[in-house]
């Protein structure tokens, strides 16, 4: 028997709004996926980014234990975020890196 998914409150409002402040964008909702993988999986400009969304709000949000050893073993970008701004700030970082 497997745990329930749970998302932080922000999650949707977070989702919501990077889908339209940026639709030229791919966002795959992943937040099901469990095992540690982040809630969503971006494509953008032929780059992948991986988001886990916590509520900045909520004292108790936090990485679980199976998230923490995902973001130590993935070889790929992975950042966590508290926002949509967040996440587009953290696109553009990687995107100015790979110049």
């Amino acid at each position: 028997m497997g745990f329930a998914k749970r998302t932080d409150d922000n999650h949707r409002e977070v989702v919501d709004e990077f889908r339209k402040v940026m639709p030229e964008a791919t966002l795959f909702d992943a937040s099901g996926a469990g095992r540690g993988f982040p809630d969503c999986v971006v494509g953008w400009k032929n780059r992948v980014f991986l988001f886990e969304i916590k509520n900045s709000a909520r004292p108790g949000s936090k990485k679980t234990p199976a998230q923490v050893k995902f973001f130590a073993e993935w070889q790929g970008h992975a950042a966590v975020v508290h926002s949509a701004a967040e996440m587009c700030a953290e696109m553009a970082r990687e995107m100015e890196k790979r110049r």
